[in-house]
């Protein structure tokens, strides 16, 4: 297995973001390499506490050892982020002062070609955010119906191409069985025009829309996102880093939801404003600066939206 390595994105204005209290209760939804994690947990004095919440055994073993030599006040907690309020309950937190996703692929399943996440690298089609899963890219590519192959392809690519990949695959898998990244990734490139070949890979939204196929990453999120703002403090915060539209659709549209009304126009507005418990941080989206950008690339697409309870609980 190749060599593990992380570089959380939009560090310092993630952290910044939440606002940390010493001795506050705050989750990291999306642990990963444990990067935004470690920075959190050195700013949490004894009474303070760090859960974490990741599926995946590789992750979770390095980044306990990387947040034991920080102090002992973390639990990680071995699910999926959906069942958050539950887990936590199960700990006996009923409410939170902040909580932060991170929700892009962790660099390390990236980086480790075992994963299948990459079409640079050679690897069985896998994309399991939990190695204990039944659903891989490879059930699906070989399984999934036309149809359903163009749907996932359009909605979690948004895939222009979407029938003309879909119609490829399913010709190809009649004569062999789709196994590899490499594999399928020719197979994408050998069924859009040339001109789409030239900006980027022509297989990069193929691959995001397996991943969040197989992962069930869109629903989960919304729920959990939901759950998180029911389950802030006063003054607690929620910071969200998304890295493609859908994510951020998502997450704009529920911050927008809580933080605004829908009443009658002749209600006074001071009657409005006593029922909006939720504020938005930043009302203009925050991206990477280019210095980061240069250092990691993976950071260009990053957009980060941050919502504050106001209202006491």
């Amino acid at each position: 297995m190749s060599e593990y390595k992380h570089i959380p994105v939009m560090l310092e204005e993630a952290i910044s973001g939440l606002n940390i209290k010493p001795n506050g209760i705050y989750v990291d939804a999306t642990l990963g390499g444990a990067g935004h994690a470690s920075e959190i947990l050195k700013r949490l004095n004894n009474q303070g506490h760090l859960y974490c919440f990741d599926q995946d055994e590789y992750a979770i073993q390095k980044s306990h050892e990387k947040l034991s030599q920080i102090g002992n006040n973390f639990t990680i907690i071995k699910d999926n982020f959906v069942n958050l309020k539950e887990q936590l309950n199960r700990h006996n937190i009923t409410y939170v002062d902040g909580v932060l996703y991170d929700l892009g692929v962790s660099s390390f399943q990236l980086d480790i070609k075992e994963r299948g996440f990459s079409y640079h690298q050679e690897a069985k089609l896998d994309m399991r955010m939990d190695q204990s899963s039944k659903l891989t890219a490879e059930e699906i590519v070989n399984t999934y119906s036309y149809e359903e192959l163009k749907k996932i392809f359009y909605q979690y690519g948004e895939e222009r191409f979407a029938p003309q990949i879909a119609k490829k695959i399913v010709n190809y898998r009649q004569k062999k069985r789709i196994e590899t990244t490499v594999e399928l990734a020719e197979i994408i490139k050998e069924a859009v025009p040339a001109f789409a070949r030239r900006d980027a890979h022509p297989a990069r939204q193929v691959f995001q829309a397996l991943r969040i196929a197989v992962n069930d990453e869109l629903r989960v999120f919304e729920k959990s996102l939901n759950q998180a703002i029911e389950m802030l403090n006063y003054q607690g915060r929620i910071v969200v880093i998304t890295f493609h539209s859908l994510e951020d659709r998502i997450c704009k549209q529920i911050f927008n939801d809580y933080t605004t009304t829908h009443f009658p126009a002749k209600l006074p507005i001071k009657d409005v404003d006593k029922d909006i418990a939720y504020r938005l941080v930043n009302k203009k989206v925050i991206t990477p600066t280019k210095q980061e950008i240069d250092l990691n690339p993976r950071a260009r697409s990053a957009k980060l939206r941050i919502i504050e309870r106001i209202k006491e609980v």
